[in-house]
């Protein structure tokens, strides 16, 4: 007999059949003596479309909400049926009699397995494969440890249930929005109360008014001491600060302490998800999508890091045995001489790294022990890559050390401080090619004495507002949120503080993404801000949509059904009456939305005037009358790079009158367009061919539907 193992992707299939020695290669799956290894393409499995329930859901109609079946039913989703084929079929064999789920460990991948296995009405044994790195030898060690699948069942019930009560609060206050108000709004119990963190600030930088400050510094022995008040050395009173400056300008300056001490700064934690997003995004201005993209290739295809979707910064007793091989596998370019240090001198983490008890899912985002090649990552890769290795190897290294002096004066009864850091021993941030000081800090005063003031100096500021937020730090507001709630609300912050904040560390990311594509928020250099529409919608859904406080009941909900705590039928029931009351507040609603796109072209079709919207794909006109559903092409960024600037042209116009256009003034019609490419496609040499061709197939190997055929490239 055999034993049927389902992986979530087909790069993570291919590496668990090569350990298994699975070497039979079949349409969707490989087979071995023992076992036969398929896999998913993300989910095969969904929720059943409204339209299943009744054909009369079809239509949108706001007189039909709210659309609760007495039962959820899960489909095939047919763009990738044929692979839930293959893996049914398999699955159904009568020499397989035990199932092993390899996807990937944690309530999502969990969901993926076992609606595979439900609606193929398999009823065979389940165990399952859970490891957080993808290397040869996480995977040999997971299968020689497989767990009984039993222990999972309350995970996929929480999963399920966080995607039956997302299904009815999402399409029902969608469908209510949008038939109400006849546009296209999305609302949802994550997406809505992130679209408020934008909002909230947006507003506080629009009623923000700077006002102007003051600082007086003493300058004494070539020194440079601050007033300061209370820890406070700005003053917004400027006869005050006269006042203050006129009385002093002639006493002695008393100096009251010297204080010099060292400062031992320990490396920063270790990466979780959220936290390597804020990073990348801050150094490198990449988009949190595009952090877990170049993540999922690291972990899956290089197998050099371990699983990125966690929202843990600890690792777990177990892994001491295997972290010099971890340190071991990062000799490699500039990290080398840090790891055989590491290795040779035997350092260790300290022992609060180690905490099984905040590690939920998986541990922090560290190096497998399988080493880098470093010329085959992209620059992306690399630079993340360079990232979590900086960061691993930080935590082995001493603390950098810091001398910082701090000098206390009195001056007519004002205090006045000056104080100086200056590093004396890099420790870890000789990773980050910091300098460092060779002397301490020098003492240029000594306690009790009286010195002279140089002279006086009054230094002007304006205070300024708080910043928009960054893909980065919206990510940190999603994570902890409290920051944007009243100070009464201490139960509802401590709440968020457990179940973590707004959505998961492997949904934010789509979160963002769907707030810009539906053009609630927009992106403008780094700083995401809320548009018209946003500030609408948000008018517009009921005022516990908006707030944290719902998603944060239902992951405490969902965390007791994944610990059989609580009935996963009551949170589902509750969740019914809730979208029952959200459709009826919606429906009896007397605000009104008004089109802030709206242009003055008519529609061909029904007469009304167009909206000109625009996403990252390009511009176009819809019909303002979702049922319509006019819509044409004004302009749409191309991967053709101008031969000027080498920045995206955008290609416009119609028909024979279509033109590429580029930001720096450069225009070129379709024409001349291929003439040149085609000129330069037969400049190519042989080198140039190869390397084109190649990276060709590294872009198929990326699609996760390359493998239902039709994408070979020979």
């Amino acid at each position: 007999m055999k034993s049927l193992v389902l992986a979530e992707k087909p790069s993570v299939g291919r590496d668990i059949a090569r350990v298994l020695n699975c070497k039979n290669k079949k349409n969707g799956f490989y087979e071995g003596e023992k076992y036969i290894v398929s896999w998913a393409l993300g989910h095969l499995v969904e929720l059943e479309s409204p339209d299943f329930y009744d054909k009369k859901y079809e239509k949108w109609e706001l007189n039909d909400l709210p659309i609760i079946p007495s039962k959820m039913n899960i489909r095939v989703i047919p763009k990738t049926a044929k692979q839930y084929s293959i893996v049914k079929k398999q699955m159904l064999r009568k020499d397989v009699n035990e199932i092993i789920i390899a996807t990937d460990a944690g309530r999502e991948g969990e969901l993926v397995a076992r609606w595979i296995i439900e609606k193929s009405k398999v009823n065979k044994k389940i165990k399952r494969l859970w490891i957080s790195s993808v290397t040869d030898k996480a995977i040999k060690k997971g299968f020689s440890d497989l767990k009984d699948g039993k222990k999972y069942v309350d995970l996929f019930l929480s999963a399920s249930a966080r995607a039956e009560a997302d299904w009815l609060v999402g399409i029902n206050a969608t469908r209510a929005l949008t038939c109400k108000y006849n546009a296209k709004l999305s609302c949802g119990r994550v997406q809505t109360p992130t679209l408020y963190l934008v909002e909230k600030r947006d507003r506080k930088i629009q009623l923000f008014r700077p006002k102007k400050y003051y600082k007086l510094y003493a300058r004494i022995n070539n020194s440079s001491f601050a007033l300061e008040d209370n820890g406070n050395s700005r003053f917004f009173d400027k006869k005050e600060i006269d006042n203050i400056a006129n009385t002093i300008k002639n006493k002695p300056a008393k100096i009251l302490k010297v204080n010099v001490k060292d400062k031992n700064i320990k490396a920063p934690q270790l990466f979780d998800l959220t936290s390597l997003q804020y990073e990348a995004d801050k150094l490198f201005n990449f988009s949190a999508k595009e952090t877990l993209r170049i993540m999922q290739n690291l972990y899956e295809r290089h197998k050099i890091v371990t699983y990125p979707r966690t929202d843990s910064k600890h690792l777990t007793e177990d892994m001491k045995d295997t972290i010099y091989e971890r340190v071991s596998a990062c000799q490699t370019g500039e990290y080398k001489k840090y790891a055989y240090s590491i290795i040779r001198n035997k350092r260790k983490l300290e022992k609060s790294i180690y905490n099984n008890k905040k590690v939920s899912d998986h541990h922090a985002i560290v190096p497998t022990e399988q080493a880098a090649v470093l010329s085959d990552l992209t620059s992306g890769e690399r630079k993340i890559y360079d990232l979590i290795v900086k960061r691993f190897l930080a935590n082995f290294m001493e603390n950098e050390i810091v001398s910082i002096l701090d000098i206390k004066a009195d001056i007519d009864g004002k205090t006045f401080l000056y104080k100086q850091d200056k590093i004396v021993s890099l420790g870890w941030q000789e990773l980050y090619n910091k300098s460092a000081n060779e002397e301490k800090n020098e003492i240029k005063f000594i306690e009790n004495n009286n010195y002279n003031i140089d002279y006086l100096q009054i230094k002007e500021g304006l205070t300024e507002p708080p910043k928009h937020y960054t893909e980065g730090s919206l990510l940190k507001a999603m994570e902890n949120p409290t920051n944007e709630l009243d100070d009464q609300d201490k139960e509802i912050k401590s709440l968020l503080k457990e179940t973590g904040g707004l959505g998961t560390v492997a949904t934010r990311a789509d979160i963002i993404e769907k707030l810009i594509n539906s053009g609630s928020i927009s992106k403008q250099g780094n700083s995401l801000k809320i548009t018209s529409k946003g500030i609408q919608l948000l008018d517009l859904v009921p005022e516990e949509l908006k707030s944290p406080t719902l998603t944060a009941e239902w992951e405490m909900s969902l965390k007791q059904i994944a610990e059989n705590k609580i009935d996963k039928n009551i949170f589902i029931g509750n969740t019914k009456d809730y979208t029952r009351e959200v459709v009826s507040l919606i429906s009896e609603s007397d605000k009104k939305y008004k089109h802030d796109n709206m242009t003055k072209i008519k529609c061909p079709n029904c007469g009304k005037f167009l909206l000109e919207i625009s996403d990252k794909r390009g511009k176009k006109l819809v019909c303002q009358d979702r049922e319509c559903n006019y819509k044409k092409n004004l302009s749409t960024v191309t991967n053709a790079r101008c031969p000027e600037c080498h920045k995206k042209m955008v290609l416009k116009g119609e028909g024979d009158k279509k033109y590429f256009a580029c930001i720096c003034g450069y225009r070129e019609s379709i024409k001349a367009f291929d003439k040149r490419k085609s000129k330069v496609k037969n400049q190519m040499n042989k080198r140039e061919v190869s390397k084109f061709i190649k990276k060709q197939k590294e872009e198929v190997n990326e699609n996760p539907f390359a493998a239902l055929g039709g994408f070979k490239i020979d």
